[in-house]
């Protein structure tokens, strides 16, 4: 299982199923935190989210695969 010491920023976030999730701002912690342009439509947006780190399952290149697809892993959490 890879780490979140080798994410990177402006990675791509594909989840299991290939669907684009967003795009990595940074990492805080132990959470990726997705870059704005990526927090959706209506309240979301405009907002940061972020993917825990425990749902990492590999990152290659520049994509970060999380274990969940892409309509589990974008249940994210907004920044406060």
């Amino acid at each position: 299982m890879s780490g979140v010491s080798e994410i990177k920023e402006h990675m791509e976030v594909i989840g299991a199923d290939g669907v684009h999730v967003g795009t990595v701002d940074k990492v805080e912690g132990n959470r990726i935190k997705l870059t704005k342009k990526d927090s959706g439509e209506g309240s979301h947006k405009g907002h940061h989210h972020f993917i825990d780190g425990g749902l990492v399952a590999e990152v290659e290149g520049d994509k970060v695969r999380p274990s969940a697809n892409a309509a589990v892993a974008v249940s994210m959490e907004e920044e406060k």
